[in-house]
């Protein structure tokens, strides 16, 4: 165990931020600006330090830190991260920073925006690090606070609606989450990730609910699907998988376009970092007697997101389904690897492909998703708000560089192999069709349709005749270009060498088809 409490001071570094910069007066907006960009980068320079420090060849936890806090009811301070923790810390190090740089001079109440920002991060890496349920329980609602605030206060006209549904159906999910979690420690008295999958290994964890919480009739498969069920809604809502996706469109639309960027680059990402840290480890058994229901799901957030996508006129909304569209692929890549075909071929090696896929998928989307919001602000910022694909058209003419680096995260976005969208779906793909063929083949289909309203909406944005009142369009001016250059850089890259991101997570990814025992 490291002597030094790294990951303790990468959480703190952007809550003590937040203190500082929400204490400074109202007409102090460059300052708040300056210090709340100081802090994430700091964070961003630290998460460099503690990638530098993995061991990409330890397949174990690293950085860990444990302390005994309520010892009577097994609530520790444990942190650690593996390949799939420290990537989403970096996957948060690197959007935080992004969105800062997109918020307008111009914003009102700005101290007490940043400091929520900078909380936000703070919940987001206190999510990715800790390991027992209390302490990890805190980090995850504590995001949820400043996300309801920053949508609510500098929202669209529709902000309050927005609000209140992302706010409602994110704490219906936790308090399910919550309820399962307490079932699981009256039978267990346990609260640690890791503990509670060794005993769901063994078969300890089944025969102590049934033992410990029976009912009447509500006992043994019964018992414990209904605990399962309680953990899956709170991370579907997270995800959000359909038909639990509803509060997703209007919150992306209302939201301030760098909290769109927060919604969509990190905060979903951590309904499937719970599938994969919490819910699959400690409920293997329900998620497999419940496959084919939930690859049917799976198979429905990527097919029918990716119609709704193309339906919308709005670049909002249709960004936002295509988010669900998306994030379906990690959904599809994750429930595979519980496939019990007989007949793979090399079952193992098709299973850790997909789950490579999985973490692939979830940074490569983050970043993509993240970065194509950034250039619908940058869009609504020059034409007066107007954000609806019918409103433009022809502006390449008088913003090539613009139509350029947006064009390469379209095209990132509907996965063209030498960008970084490509590599993950091609690898959940190359796991799927071996497990799940029917699964698989029907979320080609999604492929498809993405590819298709993603190309119009560049054939209308960008392409055709040019409009006399957009003759004016200004191009990206010079820090613009750093601003969305810097990401854009990053897609190629991991295009076309992706094992910068492999070479850390795939011994997590070996040791997690070993916990769900293959």
């Amino acid at each position: 165990m490291d002597s030094f409490p790294w990951l303790t001071l990468l959480t703190l570094l952007p809550l003590v931020g937040g203190i500082v910069v929400v204490g400074l007066g109202a007409g102090q907006a460059r300052m708040a600006r300056t210090l709340s960009l100081v802090f994430s980068l700091g964070a961003l320079a630290l998460a460099g330090v503690l990638w530098r420090q993995f061991d990409p060849a330890f397949d174990g936890l690293q950085l860990g830190e444990r302390h005994a806090w309520v010892p009577s009811l097994g609530i520790e301070y444990r942190l650690g991260v593996d390949g799939l923790g420290l990537l989403m810390v970096m996957l948060t190090a690197v959007v935080v920073p992004l969105s800062l740089l997109a918020v307008p001079a111009d914003l009102s109440r700005a101290p007490l925006y940043h400091a929520l920002v900078l909380w936000l991060q703070a919940g987001l890496f206190g999510t990715f690090t800790a390991l027992n349920f209390f302490h990890w329980f805190l980090f995850w609602e504590l995001s949820l606070v400043p996300a309801f605030f920053l949508v609510k206060l500098w929202g669209g006209p529709q902000r309050s609606r927005a609000a209140a549904q992302f706010f409602i159906y994110t704490m219906v999910g936790s308090i399910g989450l919550l309820l399962s979690f307490l079932a699981l420690f009256l039978a267990t008295k346990q609260f640690d990730f890791f503990e509670l999958a060794r005993l769901a290994r063994t078969g300890g964890l089944n025969s102590a609910l049934t033992a410990e919480l029976g009912w009447r009739e509500l006992t043994g498969r019964t018992l414990v699907l209904l605990i399962f069920a309680g953990a899956f809604l709170g991370f579907a809502v997270k995800i959000p998988i359909v038909p639990f996706h509803t509060w997703l469109p209007l919150a992306y639309a209302e939201a301030p376009t760098p909290v769109t960027m927060l919604l969509t680059g990190v905060m979903s990402k951590m309904g499937v970092y719970g599938f994969l840290r919490i819910l699959l480890p400690i409920f293997p058994e329900p998620a497999r007697w419940v496959l084919k229901p939930l690859l049917a799901l799976a198979v429905l957030s990527i097919g029918w997101s990716a119609f709704a996508a193309f339906a919308q006129r709005d670049l909002k909304r249709m960004l936002g389904y295509s988010s669900i569209n998306h994030l379906g692929y990690c959904v599809l890549g994750m429930l595979v690897v519980f496939s019990g075909r007989e007949a793979v071929v090399d079952g193992g090696l098709q299973r850790a492909a997909a789950l490579n896929g999985v973490l692939l998928q979830m940074f490569n989307h983050g970043l993509t998703a993240a970065t194509l919001f950034l250039f619908v602000g940058l869009i609504e910022r020059r034409s007066g708000g107007l954000r609806g694909v019918d409103d433009f058209g022809g502006i390449r003419k008088v913003a090539p560089v613009l139509t350029g680096l947006m064009g390469i995260a379209v095209f990132s976005s509907l996965g063209l192999p030498g960008l970084n969208g490509f590599v993950g779906e091609f690898l959940i793909f190359k796991g799927a069709f071996p497990l799940a063929p029917w699964a698989a083949a029907l979320s080609t289909l999604g492929l498809l349709v993405t590819a298709i309203f993603l190309l119009s909406l560049v054939q209308r944005v960008f392409h055709g005749p040019l409009a006399g009142r957009w003759r004016g369009f200004p191009d990206l001016t010079l820090r613009e270009r750093w601003l969305a250059g810097a990401p854009v850089a990053l897609m190629a890259v991991l295009g076309v060498y992706p094992q910068l991101i492999l070479g850390v997570v795939d011994p997590t990814v070996v040791n997690l088809v070993r916990q769900f025992g293959f």
